[in-house]
């Protein structure tokens, strides 16, 4: 397990996908392929490894939440998907790799203009090509707190339309699988694929099922803001609602941070292909993704208001407590004793000043004095000693006399 931390204070995050990306070698592949294969149920394994791969994530996660700073958004990182070589999907009269960059480019521009204290980030500004793996290196460099990556998908069905947004993780259905490998195919046009990504294939199926259980770390937050974006598709942009999914895109699979991969329409799909290459249409799709982010992030500012306000409750009630343990106990000198109440007492000391009695155990304590700081206690008893040479401190809680000791840890622990 890995802690990633920036320079930021505010941005420590839990690395769980690197820990098991570094595991999960091409012979562990190879033996899970294998496992999955014998005549156990695929399902059962599947069952099994997410059983298991969540109870470790949930106990490492609870371990460490009390050293977890509070989650900020102050850098967004827009990866325009695919580029260069890889034009993504085709259309009639578009490449996808075009559409994903205009649209980047009109999302991180609002942010600028109207999120001040967020930094924007592109993988890319132009049509270049950029492995999967660096554009999730970009972000974990940077100490992102937010990671988009946009594309436009394709169906063998023209009819299909519609936005939706992915998050990583265990595919809900075969559609789903089946545009999480189209995306991972990309990486057929990187050199040396099979060792950059650890065994994956971009054509096997088992593959895609390990890896896509490998980024769970972040996953409530990137619901969260996939949810958020679905509702601004839908109502903003009046875009066909197909929802918040879930598929292993490897793009997403070693981001440290909320993550999400937008499909923002079809390209297969021309009344939506040529909706997708209008300047309304791109800006009314970039607005709807300004507008998620700008409610996320007011949703994790006002969070974290109610958490530094809780915390300050806290330490403002441990204050109390501990100021109240400090103050309830008193340093005394005690000048004589008597097994009867001697008569004139306070006449007899009161040179010493503020003058008490005490019965403790059936013996009455003279006292003078009074402070609760020990160091001047006993320099007021040293003073005493010059005509009271049997004088000694004694502590004083709640009106009873208590072990000097006991007084004595009992302030160590509350300061």
């Amino acid at each position: 397990m890995w802690l990633k931390s920036n320079s930021r204070k505010n941005n420590l995050y839990l690395n769980f996908n690197s820990i098991f990306a570094m595991k999960l070698s091409s012979k562990l592949l190879k033996k899970l392929k294998e496992f999955i294969n014998m005549r156990h149920s695929c399902i059962n394994f599947l069952l099994t490894f997410n059983l298991i791969l969540a109870a470790i994530l949930g106990t490492y996660q609870t371990s460490f939440s009390q050293h977890i700073s509070a989650y900020t958004l102050s850098k967004i990182v827009i990866d325009a998907g695919h580029g260069g070589k890889d034009p993504g999907a085709v259309g009639k009269i578009s490449k996808e790799k075009d559409l994903t960059l205009a649209i980047a480019k009109k999302v991180g521009a609002l942010i600028e203009k109207n999120l001040k204290d967020v930094k924007v980030i592109y993988t890319r500004t132009d049509d270049t090509f950029i492995p999967l793996n660096e554009r999730s290196n970009i972000a974990n460099k940077e100490g992102a707190d937010l990671f988009i990556s946009i594309h436009c998908n394709a169906a063998a069905n023209k009819r299909v339309s519609g936005a939706e947004t992915y998050v990583m993780g265990l595919h809900r259905s075969e559609e789903n699988l089946n545009v999480a490998m189209r995306e991972n195919a990309v990486i057929s046009y990187e050199d040396g694929y099979n060792e950059t990504y650890e065994g994956y294939d971009p054509n096997s199926a088992e593959s895609f099922i390990i890896f896509s259980m490998l980024q769970n770390a972040f996953l409530k937050q990137s619901l969260n803001f996939a949810a958020i974006v679905q509702n601004d598709f839908k109502e903003r942009a009046k875009r066909r609602d197909r929802g918040v999914r879930q598929a292993g895109f490897l793009v997403l699979w070693k981001t440290s941070m909320p993550s999400v991969l937008i499909e923002a329409g079809y390209i297969s799909n021309s009344k939506e292909e040529q909706f997708l290459n209008s300047e309304y249409g791109q800006d009314i799709i970039a607005s709807s993704i300004y507008r998620a982010i700008k409610s996320y992030k007011e949703n994790v500012d006002e969070l974290n208001k109610t958490v530094l306000e809780l915390q300050q409750a806290q330490k403002s009630n441990e204050n109390t407590q501990k100021s109240s343990t400090a103050n309830s106990i008193e340093f005394k000198v005690q000048v004589s004793s008597s097994q009867n109440l001697l008569p004139d007492i306070e006449e007899k000391y009161k040179e010493f000043g503020n003058v008490s009695v005490v019965n403790f155990n059936g013996t009455y304590k003279y006292l003078v004095g009074g402070t609760p700081n020990y160091q001047e206690a006993v320099k007021y008893c040293n003073t005493i000693k010059s005509k009271v040479p049997d004088a000694f401190i004694v502590a004083i809680e709640n009106g009873n006399i208590i072990r000097l000791s006991e007084a004595l840890q009992k302030i160590n622990k509350s300061e």
